[in-house]
C-alpha cells in the first residue's frame, strides 16, 4: 500500500509540474514567442502601436486639436520654424498637424469599419459553414453577388446614398469588406463541425449554439485576427480615394483630402503637403502587411512548437 500510494503521489506531481509546461506552450504563447523573433514584425507592431496612439491623443484632444488655426505665412517651406516643421499649406495651417489628425481618421476608420465587417463575417460565415444545405447556398450566393461588384463602385454608391461624412466612410467600408473573411471562416467551420471535440459535445447534448460560440468560434478566431489586420490597411486606402473623389470625409484634414488638396499646388512647387500625407500612409500601410504576413506564419497551428 505504502509503495502504490508513492507511486500515485509521484505521477500527481509529475502531472502537476507538467501543466504549466502544456499552458506555456498553447499556440497563442508559442505565437508570441515567433512572433518576437522576427525583427521586422517587432519594428512593424510598434509602428502601428505609436500610429495607433497618436490616432488616441488626437481623438481625445491633446494632439493636433488645433490644426485649424493659422501658425505662419502662405506656403512656408518645410524646416523654417518648429511651429510647422513640416511647412504650412495655402492658409498657413500647420502641415505636421494637419497629418496628425489625419492619422486619427484613418486610425479610427480602419477600426471601425472592422468592428462592422468582422460580426457580419463571422456570423454569416459560421451559418454558413456550420449548418450547410439551403442556408449555405443563399449564404454564398448574397457574398458572391456582393463580390462580383467592383469595391469602388459599390463604395460609391453607399456614399451617394448615405452622403459626404465620416459616418458614411465607416459604414460604406464595414459593409463591403466583410466578404473575404465570411469565405474563410465558413471554410473553417466546415473543418471544425465535424471534429472529435464536436462530436464529444454533441454526445453530451449541446446544443447548436454552444457548439458554435464555445467550441468551433474560439478555433478559428487567429483567421479574423489575421483577417482585420490586413483589412485595417484596406480601410486606410479605401478611405483616402473615398475622400480623395469627394466622397469620404468633409470639413476635417484626412489625408485623402490632403492629396487632393496638394494636386495643383505641385504646379506651384509646394510639395510638402503632400509628401506629408503620402509618408504618412506609406509606412502605416507597409507596417499592417508586415504584421499581417507575420501573424499568418505566428498563429498557424501547424507551425505550432517548429522552430
Amino acid at each position: 500500500m505504502a509503495n502504490s500510494t508513492t507511486a500515485d503521489n509521484t505521477r500527481m506531481n509529475e502531472v502537476s509540474s507538467q501543466s504549466p509546461v502544456k499552458n506555456k506552450n498553447s499556440l497563442w504563447h508559442d505565437a508570441w514567442r515567433r512572433l518576437k523573433r522576427d525583427k521586422i514584425a517587432v519594428i512593424s507592431l510598434v509602428v502601428v502601436a505609436l500610429y495607433a496612439l497618436v490616432g488616441l491623443l488626437s481623438a481625445i484632444g491633446l494632439l493636433a486639436s488645433d490644426w485649424n488655426v493659422e501658425v505662419g505665412p502662405s506656403y512656408a517651406a518645410p524646416f523654417e520654424n518648429w511651429d510647422y516643421i513640416l511647412g504650412t499649406d495655402i492658409f498657413g495651417r500647420s502641415v505636421i498637424t494637419k497629418v496628425i489628425h489625419g492619422t486619427q481618421i484613418a486610425m479610427s476608420v480602419g477600426l471601425v469599419s472592422s468592428l462592422i465587417a468582422i460580426p457580419i463575417g463571422v456570423g454569416l460565415g459560421a451559418l454558413a459553414g456550420y449548418f450547410g444545405g439551403k442556408v449555405d447556398e443563399i449564404i454564398v450566393w448574397f457574398y458572391t453577388t456582393v463580390s462580383s461588384i467592383p469595391g469602388i463602385m459599390l463604395l460609391m454608391s453607399i456614399a451617394f446614398i448615405l452622403g459626404k461624412g465620416i459616418t458614411t466612410v465607416y459604414i460604406a467600408l464595414g459593409l463591403t469588406s466583410w466578404v473575404g473573411l465570411c469565405r474563410l471562416i465558413r471554410g473553417e467551420v466546415m473543418k471544425h463541425k465535424n471534429r472529435e471535440y464536436v462530436q464529444a459535445a454533441d454526445a453530451i447534448g449541446a446544443g447548436h449554439t454552444r457548439k458554435l460560440i464555445k467550441h468551433i468560434l474560439p478555433n478559428v478566431t487567429h483567421i479574423v485576427i489575421i483577417n482585420t489586420s490586413l483589412q485595417f490597411q484596406v480601410a486606410i486606402k479605401s478611405e483616402v480615394i473615398l475622400s480623395y473623389i469627394g466622397l469620404g470625409v468633409s470639413g476635417q484634414p484626412s489625408w485623402g483630402t490632403m492629396i487632393d488638396d496638394a494636386k495643383l499646388e505641385l504646379a506651384r512647387g509646394v510639395w510638402w503637403q503632400l509628401a506629408g500625407a503620402t509618408f504618412a500612409m506609406f509606412f502605416v500601410v507597409l507596417a499592417f502587411n508586415i504584421l499581417g504576413d507575420a501573424l499568418r506564419d505566428a498563429l498557424d497551428p501547424k507551425l505550432k512548437g517548429k522552430e
